[in-house]
């Protein structure tokens, strides 16, 4: 595209796929959602926090994972932005959140509730389901789902 009577950037949006359906995990537990997710924080675990996102088709397939957040030792910034744009260009009809915990505690933070409610009001806002928030730590985890934080 050229326009001729302005300098507009031109904004293109993309999503390349190449992995068969068959071949994506399925996430029908937060143990499935746990087990994907303490591989994506092995390098972190136990030094500082971050959050990853794993966007789901409707068949609850992984379209994929994206590291959102990297942050310090006990507290991760988020912007909730990023994870619906992400849902939006993947065709995501759910999303399931996590981050880990250094501090080997696997109970949410406060912070960690009033995120969990921002991005479900978000989701919903958009028609995207939230499935769960894990709290990922090297020995456990902690699911919203199961504990009846959603």
């Amino acid at each position: 595209m050229k326009v001729d009577y302005f300098t507009i950037p031109e904004i293109t949006v993309s999503y390349k796929d190449n992995v068969k359906t068959s071949e994506r995990a399925v996430v029908s537990s937060s143990q499935d959602i746990a087990k994907i997710m303490a591989v994506a924080f092995e390098d972190c675990m136990e030094h500082h926090e971050e959050v990853c996102v794993l966007y789901l088709n409707r068949s609850n397939r992984v379209l994929g994972i994206q590291n959102v957040s990297k942050g310090g030792i006990h507290d991760v910034s988020v912007d909730i932005r990023i994870i619906l744009q992400t849902a939006l260009k993947v065709h995501s009809t759910s999303i399931a959140l996590s981050h880990c915990h250094p501090s080997g505690s696997s109970k949410p933070s406060r912070q960690d509730i009033s995120l969990t409610k921002q991005i479900q009001a978000g989701c919903k806002a958009i028609g995207i389901g939230l499935l769960d928030h894990v709290v990922i730590t090297s020995e456990s985890y902690c699911s919203f789902a199961e504990e009846g934080l959603l």
